[in-house]
């Protein structure tokens, strides 16, 4: 069974930047493999898995990045994704919190940055 400090070690080294988010993401699959499924939390819900984000430059219409994110690590994710995007610091993530709670799946979020020319979007899967 993965231990809590087993799971922190990985999270510990994603934010170190001594594992790329995907490798840390196959570690922690792998730890859970291992264990039993905890009953679901009724925060949630069954249908919604995952956390989609894709940034896409305006100009090109290129994809930048794609990332998939498993939403039992979204809050931490969130936590760490901060000290590496400084320019998120006191974005107010409460509607994408409020949205992973009450199940809701689909686009939650699209920003286009016209100085940036990037667009985002969020969906949760």
């Amino acid at each position: 069974m993965a231990s809590t400090e087993e799971r922190m070690k990985i999270l510990k080294m994603i934010e170190e930047g001594k594992l790329s988010a995907e490798e840390g993401t196959k570690l922690l699959s792998a730890l859970n493999a291992k264990r039993p499924l905890p009953p679901r939390s009724p925060g949630m819900p069954g249908g919604a898995k995952w956390l989609r984000i894709r940034v896409t430059d305006t100009r090109s219409g290129r994809s930048k990045a794609s990332v998939q994110i498993p939403l039992a690590l979204v809050d931490a994710g969130l936590k760490i994704g901060a000290h590496f995007a400084p320019e998120v610091e006191g974005v107010d993530m409460s509607n994408v919190m409020e949205a992973l709670r009450s199940g809701v799946t689909g686009k939650i979020i699209d920003v286009t940055d016209e100085e940036d020319g990037e667009h985002v979007e969020i969906y949760i899967e």
